[in-house]
């Protein structure tokens, strides 16, 4: 761990207002915070991360990210809209990062001792790029709202440079798994397996999930995903606020970003 602390991790969290299924999503009301606010407020506790940083867009439908990172005192960096490797790259670059922890911000239920985990084995077996979950065909074993990845800077640095199609750059990270031999990865399981539960916010079902969830944990401080999953089990009902949702896919590209990049 000496080594570790001579590293510079940097979660970032990416956010936008312009979601297409639920707008706005990002600083809609979670318990007492804003959902992003709170995704920043349950990564803090991590012993491993340095700096927490917010990337949103230039475009001045995300001045209300900024103004808000602003008032909370977060560190947020601004980048290109549609193209959220560079947006990643820039970022990372900015704040000097060495290893970057992806987040993105409809995921408010993060878990910091989660994330420490992820990092550990990142660390531990010396890998370029680090998951709890990779899109199909690779199977999720963690609930959908827990996804973390782990990527070196320099391993960041090569994809910038090399990926080309528009799904690898609005994306981020398939280019460092997609092809095997390309990068060390690790992807990481959870045993039993949660893979179909569905904690992120995308839609008003999901928000309203994660609202009954928030609600009840509201007196409770760092309470972990494994609170939650106890908690849901007892209260099976709650599950089918948004039990009919379908996971968008990592091939989906917005479609304003088509033909930006070179094919």
């Amino acid at each position: 761990m000496d080594m570790q602390k001579k590293i510079n991790v940097v979660a970032i969290i990416q956010a936008r207002m312009g979601s297409s299924r639920l707008p706005g999503k990002v600083l809609k009301p979670l318990g007492e915070r804003p959902m992003l606010g709170q995704v920043v407020h349950r990564l803090r506790p991590s012993n491993l991360v340095n700096r927490i940083v917010v990337a949103t867009t230039i475009d001045p439908s995300d001045d209300e990210i900024g103004q808000f990172c602003s008032s909370e005192g977060i560190d947020c960096f601004r980048g290109d809209v549609f193209d959220v490797l560079d947006r990643y790259y820039q970022a990372a670059r900015y704040y000097r990062a060495d290893v970057v922890v992806r987040i993105t911000a409809d995921c408010p239920l993060m878990d910091a001792s989660l994330v420490d985990e992820i990092l550990a084995a990142f660390f531990d077996l010396k890998v370029d790029f680090a998951a709890n979950r990779l899109p199909p065909p690779w199977k999720r074993s963690y609930p959908i709202g827990l996804d973390i990845e782990v990527v070196s800077f320099s391993a960041l640095e090569r994809t910038w440079q090399e990926a080309q199609q528009p799904f690898e750059r609005e994306h981020v990270m398939p280019y460092l798994y997609d092809q095997p031999g390309r990068f060390k990865t690790l992807l990481l399981h959870h045993e039993p397996d949660y893979g179909e539960k569905r904690w992120t916010v995308d839609t008003p079902q999901d928000l309203d999930l994660l609202q009954a969830i928030f609600n009840y944990f509201r007196e409770v401080p760092n309470f972990t995903w494994k609170d939650v999953l106890s908690w849901v089990a007892e209260h099976p009902d709650v599950e089918q606020l948004n039990a009919g949702v379908i996971h968008k896919k990592v091939s989906d590209v917005d479609e304003r970003f088509t033909g930006k990049m070179a094919v």
